[in-house]
């Protein structure tokens, strides 16, 4: 796995960063995708040099001005500039959560009551380590017919994605998928959560090419949400709206909520869940 996970977040974002969206002229002849290291060091007052040695991982340790400059010139939203500051932070061994008996896996009372009031909505409590702690019966009809919880519970989305083999056809898209889980596994100091990194370590055996490389070259920022294409083998092809949202610091655990994202995928998961038509109206996706 890469260990320069600073450096390939900057890089990653520089690229993604338009001359236009800071000001600068396009051009014609530019080799590089987004912008070139020098006027991200000009914009950022820092050195040309300096901002190498950041990228290539020969410093990992600079000051919050010189953060707070770098997500300035690379217009990162405040998920992403906290993240960054995780980023460092996670090079003095700093974890968040990370314990030494693994990652949460104690969904307390209240939020359980929450996630009761979401059915018929798939809808899962999950933690760092990719594990379905709770979840709806929604989502236990949506994910069940896959193969997710053939290995027991708590069911690990990312051993799943990555290794069972009827994930491929749940997945249209599976490499977005797999895009998306690789970035969950990797935000903050991952390394820091030892259950993490066994697990990675594990799926670096198991997935091969298909989990390292993206190791190597995605950074550590997942979406929070988006539209996710099921092919469920009842009810066809679903195209689900999803939010992820983070829970308190102390439980380190997310509420994962899908819904339909049009009017077949709202009546087919009616279906499904044995609600009435109606029951899950489709959002706007």
């Amino acid at each position: 796995m890469s260990d320069n996970e600073l450096g390939l977040f900057l890089r990653t974002k520089r690229e993604s960063v338009s001359p236009a969206e800071v000001g600068l002229p396009t051009g014609t002849r530019r080799r590089t995708p987004g912008l070139r290291r020098a006027e991200v060091a000009m914009l950022s007052g820092v050195s040309v040099e300096y901002l190498i040695r950041l990228e290539q991982g020969r410093d990992r340790h600079p000051s919050p001005p010189v953060l707070s400059a770098l997500a300035e010139t690379l217009r990162l939203t405040p998920r992403e500039r906290v993240h960054l500051h995780q980023l460092t932070k996670g090079m003095s061994g700093f974890s968040c959560g990370a314990t030494e008996n693994g990652p949460n896996r104690t969904v307390r009372p209240t939020v359980r009551a929450i996630l009761d009031q979401l059915e018929p909505a798939p809808a899962a409590i999950t933690n760092r380590f990719t594990e379905v702690l709770a979840c709806t019966e929604g989502y236990r009809r949506l994910m069940g017919p896959s193969g997710l919880f053939d290995q027991g519970e708590p069911a690990n989305i990312a051993r799943f994605v990555f290794t069972h083999p009827g994930a491929r056809d749940l997945y249209p898209d599976w490499d977005q998928a797999a895009d998306k889980l690789v970035a969950s596994l990797k935000q903050g100091p991952f390394r820091a959560d030892p259950m993490v990194a066994a697990l990675v370590d594990e799926l670096t055996v198991t997935a091969g090419s298909a989990f390292t490389d993206r190791l190597a070259r995605l950074p550590g920022l997942p979406p929070s949400g988006g539209i996710n294409r099921i092919s469920h083998p009842e009810t066809g092809e679903l195209r689900l709206a999803y939010e992820s949202l983070d829970l308190s610091i102390d439980d380190d655990q997310q509420l994962y909520v899908l819904l339909p994202a049009d009017a077949a995928s709202a009546a087919a998961l009616d279906d499904l869940v044995g609600r009435r038509p109606g029951g899950l109206r489709a959002v706007a996706g």
